[in-house]
């Protein structure tokens, strides 16, 4: 259950911000948090009970990884999914541990700044101040965002100057192999004016996550006509429980594009907003989901649109096996003065036994007359006649099952603005769906 108080003092928590040598900022930040976190409510995600939810116990509050000093020593599990040596602009976390980094010497040059966390710290303290936890989620917002600043271990920074594109993809890799580990990482992501990034992040596990936490925020923020692609593919153990908000703002002509892939095994609360601020900004939000076992997933996707002329796109399907349950919430809002918008989404569930469980909410909230708004939704259990003809040219249940999904997922998957997510999205989906 929810308990009043963190298993770590505010001593621990300045001890821990010292020996990393952060800015004095940072450190208050951290002990405002904790204590914020004794009075704020938790959150109140939709059709989803969270009193018998445990987002405070941890084992570890910092579980050291080894460091890397090439991609040779990187552990052979993540080789089927993550193609390192073709990736530029690689950041590798090893468990809570700043492992491996590796920049393309024009980025540098150009000024882009692609740093973990600790090394931005220490090195752009000002800089990530004015974007830290100041705008697209804050400390306050409620206890989980509390606990994020206060316990933050992990995470990237990512800075792109006025006119700069970064010609290869960024990468974040979180390797999770030390059952200790939990993981607070915070993503901050920040364009200027016509720059332009697109980035990718993994999260994998070779070993039980059980009794840890999974609590990661990221902000991404585009400047006027820039352009973000934010892909990602998570698959952390079941043991995890997790609470993760990936937000976004536009300013003027901007775009942020989502392609992610979640296929945690625990039980999650996943929120993905994009505030569509300046004027013609877009957002298109591409989501697949498998769940299993006795796994719940609740997952909102928001896109909220003030400027004029914004266009929101909203695409997620997914697959519940065994007993799993999921509550998908989709929700395109027009505000007062964002004429000339559009807002559309798709939302469909299969389910592949009887006690899965799937609920699809398409939410539209209009402020405004001159626009367009649409949405489709969908959820239903595999047809038995597609199983049957499979099983009868002599492929086995699981088999036929695998057939399906992957074909239930890849009108999503095919449509991934980021080919490299598109792979690893592939690979994680036989990975799930193969066990």
């Amino acid at each position: 259950m929810t308990t009043e108080t963190l298993n770590i003092s505010e001593a621990q928590i300045v001890d821990y911000s010292q020996a990393h040598q952060e800015p004095s900022w940072m450190t208050s930040l951290r002990k405002d948090a904790l204590k914020q976190s004794l009075s704020l409510e938790m959150p109140k995600p939709d059709k989803t009970k969270l009193t018998k939810w445990n987002f405070d116990s941890f084992k570890q509050h910092e579980t050291k990884g080894s460091v890397f000093s090439d991609l040779t020593e990187l552990p052979k599990e993540i080789d089927r999914i993550i193609n390192v040596e073709d990736t530029e602009n690689l950041i590798i976390q090893h468990n809570n541990t700043l492992a491996y980094t590796q920049v393309n010497e024009k980025a540098k040059n150009d000024g882009v700044i692609i740093e973990h966390m600790s090394e931005a710290l220490k090195n752009h303290s000002d800089l990530v101040e004015k974007y830290y936890m100041t705008d697209a989620v804050t400390v306050d917002e409620h206890r989980l965002t509390a606990v994020h600043a206060a316990l933050m271990n992990g995470g990237v920074f990512i800075y792109v100057p006025k006119n700069v594109v970064v010609e290869h993809p960024i990468q974040y890799v979180v390797l999770h192999d030390d059952e200790n580990a939990s993981f607070f990482n915070h993503v901050v992501l920040v364009t200027e004016q016509s720059a332009e990034v697109t980035y990718v992040e993994n999260y994998l596990s070779t070993v039980s996550g059980e009794g840890n936490q999974l609590n990661i925020i990221s902000e991404v923020m585009a400047g006027a006509n820039s352009k973000i692609s934010y892909g990602s593919v998570d698959f952390l153990d079941k043991g995890f429980t997790g609470h993760i908000i990936r937000r976004g703002v536009t300013e003027n002509d901007a775009t942020i594009n989502w392609s992610l892939g979640l296929m945690n095994e625990g039980d999650q609360i996943i929120d993905n907003t994009t505030h569509l601020i300046g004027d013609r900004s877009a957002s298109d939000l591409k989501s697949v989901v498998v769940g299993r076992g006795n796994q719940t997933i609740n997952l909102t996707s928001q896109i909220v649109q003030y400027g004029k002329e914004t266009n929101g796109y909203i695409l997620k399907h997914g697959v519940m096996k065994e007993n799993a349950s999921s509550i998908f919430n989709g929700i395109g809002y027009i505000k007062h003065g964002g004429s000339g918008s559009a807002a559309n989404q798709e939302s469909r569930v299969l389910m592949l036994s009887e006690t899965a469980r799937g609920d699809a909410n398409p939410i539209l909230l209009i402020d405004e007359d001159d626009v367009e708004a649409g949405h489709a939704a969908s959820v239903g259990r595999v047809d038995p006649e597609q199983l049957y003809y499979l099983m009868s040219r002599g492929i086995s249940q699981e088999e036929a099952e695998r057939l399906v999904i992957h074909g239930f997922l890849d009108p999503v998957v095919r449509e991934l603005p980021i080919q490299d997510v598109q792979r690893q999205l592939r690979e994680v989906i036989e990975l799930k769906v193969g066990k």
